[in-house]
């Protein structure tokens, strides 16, 4: 049985740019998705479900409802000292600056790694809804002696160019980096796909302390534009397939390597259709490989009356007579009111939508108030005056404000109570 000692740094800075207006006042990491979960949710409970227990949780930009998040949702054992997802910003113990790279917040951390002394790390980034088996790649890692793992995504060759990609011999060994190239090499052993870096890497401890040595001496900062491509001349590094990765408890109908970049809008707006449907491509239960989330304390949803069709309902959400609601994402403490009609739409936690609303193709975030009667996602013009409106034509209702919401909406109804 493997035995090796594992510490994981979970890169969860990113600012969000392109998913703006979600990433207004949060990281991309702390975005909500689906019914109950957060974008951060997946890669912690790869990890944890993969017995990594050890995980350092790097945050930088607008890091307040991510921190509030962790806290509450990620509490793993205060008895074991060697379980815990720990929220890590900037601590500025080398300089006075932020994280400049991946590369640069590891080493600004690099006490955490001596401290623990562990045989590997694993760097993680925590931007992608997926499921992973970590201890597959970490049992390649091994079989290869590799220095280096990084998990690689095959993607159609015409694809390929949007992405980061590793040119691998045909035994996964790498022999070069691409990026974002016109002509990308193609895997050994299918020459109408590529191998895209997702960003997530295992290191040899002793390997990855030199190379971080290495580049703050050098004044680099990034795993992917300057580490890498050193160690590529010096160390044995190997890209893993993770097509080859399989997680227990996969239904037949679902897609067997599910991994999305949910970094636009149009893509977030996407993978949310990949849950729904009695045969949804990423199945949301799994005993086998639970997705872990806040350990939410209020009821469940209540339907008075409607139609619901394809919908996925949160806790405590209440949704009156006469409402039509059709492959739609609802989550906790959301009212709908009576003759509401909502038509493919992600309606977020404390929301309000008044009677007669319609609305089309629409995210609602956090802390909203529809007004009876409004109509969104009808008309792309009219909506872009008031809100956002995506390249794909998804309209999305910015968060409210805590003071509107808490008079307008938890008062009147007695809800939100038991919020974050």
């Amino acid at each position: 049985m493997n035995t090796d000692r594992i510490i994981a740094f979970v890169m969860a800075g990113g600012q969000g740019s392109r998913l703006q207006p979600l990433t207004a006042a949060r990281s991309k990491p702390s975005v909500p998705f689906g019914s109950r979960y957060r974008i951060v949710d997946f890669v912690l409970s790869n990890l944890v479900n993969s017995q990594i227990q050890t995980i350092y949780l790097l945050v930088q930009y607008k890091s307040q409802s991510l921190i509030e998040h962790v806290r509450k949702a990620w509490t793993i054992s205060p008895l074991l000292q060697s379980q815990f997802v720990t929220v890590v910003p900037p601590q500025m113990l080398s300089g006075q600056h932020w994280f400049q790279g991946t590369a640069d917040a590891v080493n600004q951390n690099i006490n955490l790694i001596e401290e623990h002394r562990p045989d590997r790390v694993a760097v993680f980034g925590a931007d992608h809804i997926y499921r992973m088996d970590v201890r597959q790649m970490l049992a390649f890692h091994r079989e290869r002696q590799a220095d280096v793992t990084i998990a690689a995504l095959p993607v159609p060759l015409a694809e390929a160019a949007s992405f980061g990609v590793i040119a691998a011999d045909p035994e996964g060994r790498i022999q070069g980096f691409e990026e974002k190239p016109a002509s990308p090499t193609p895997m050994p052993h299918d020459p109408a796909m590529a191998f895209a870096s997702m960003g997530n890497y295992i290191f040899d401890t002793e390997v990855l302390l030199e190379a971080l040595k290495a580049c703050r001496d050098a004044g680099e900062t990034d795993f992917g534009q300057h580490v890498l491509p050193r160690l590529l001349r010096t160390h044995r590094l190997y890209a893993y397939d993770f097509s080859t990765n399989r997680i227990p408890g996969i239904q037949p109908y679902e897609d067997q390597v599910y991994w999305r970049d949910v970094g636009t809008i149009d893509a977030y707006f996407d993978a949310h259709k990949d849950v729904l449907g009695a045969d949804p491509a990423f199945d949301m239960f799994n005993p086998e490989w639970p997705i872990f989330s806040s350990n939410y304390q209020g009821p469940v949803a209540k339907l008075v009356g409607g139609e619901i069709r394809n919908t996925l309902l949160g806790a405590a959400t209440v949704i009156h007579e006469g409402t039509r609601v059709r492959d739609s994402i609802i989550r906790r403490e959301t009212v709908i009111e009576e003759d509401v009609e909502l038509d493919n739409c992600v309606i977020m936690d404390y929301v309000r939508i008044g009677r007669g609303a319609r609305l089309r193709n629409v995210i609602v975030d956090r802390h909203n108030m529809i007004e009876a009667g409004d109509n969104i996602g009808f008309d792309r013009a009219r909506d872009a005056e008031r809100f956002h409106v995506s390249p794909g034509g998804v309209t999305v209702v910015p968060m409210g404000q805590l003071s509107y919401y808490a008079r307008d909406v938890r008062d009147a109804n007695s809800r939100g109570r038991y919020s974050e």
